[in-house]
């Protein structure tokens, strides 16, 4: 029965579980789906986590390469950083685990976020100069130190 209901009703699925779980009705669990949607909800915070590095890893790209912006793009990219890093911040403080993901996270999303820095540096307008693809490092240059740092905005030291 709880088999056919996970198909039909997630929500109510959802629900029963809860109950055996709380009435210690082990015989009623439908195992399976309850070890496939807690393994998803593993695997949600992790995208999460990499979500929030891509956009870091991003803006603090653009901070480093386009150093010539003006304040006014700075500022908006200064902004994202804020927001996604205490995104980051907030995860890694509720989850504490997602803290051993994230030297591999960083590694797999920064392929993307340099695509994505390069990709937005060339629509760079108002005279701002478009920066070649060779001018973002191919390894990511940033210590998870410096993500973390909320003082950190990307210039080299």
């Amino acid at each position: 029965m709880q088999k056919e209901l996970y198909e039909q009703d997630f929500q109510e699925w959802l629900k029963q579980t809860i109950e055996n779980l709380k009435d210690q009705q082990f015989i009623q669990l439908d195992l399976e789906h309850l070890i496939e949607e807690l393994n998803d909800l593993g695997k949600s915070n992790q995208r999460a986590l990499e979500s929030n590095l891509l956009i870091l890893i991003a803006h603090l790209l653009k901070l480093r390469v386009q150093n010539n912006a003006p304040e006014t793009m700075k500022v908006s990219w200064l902004n994202s950083v804020s927001e996604d890093r205490q995104r980051i911040l907030y995860d890694l403080a509720e989850i504490p685990s997602l803290q051993s993901h994230l030297a591999t996270a960083i590694a797999k999303v920064y392929g993307n976020a340099r695509k994505l820095a390069i990709r937005e540096g060339k629509r760079a307008s108002f005279g701002v100069r478009v920066p070649a693809d060779v001018e973002y490092p191919e390894i990511c240059p940033f210590s998870i130190a410096q993500l973390l740092d909320e003082n950190f905005e990307g210039q080299t030291e």
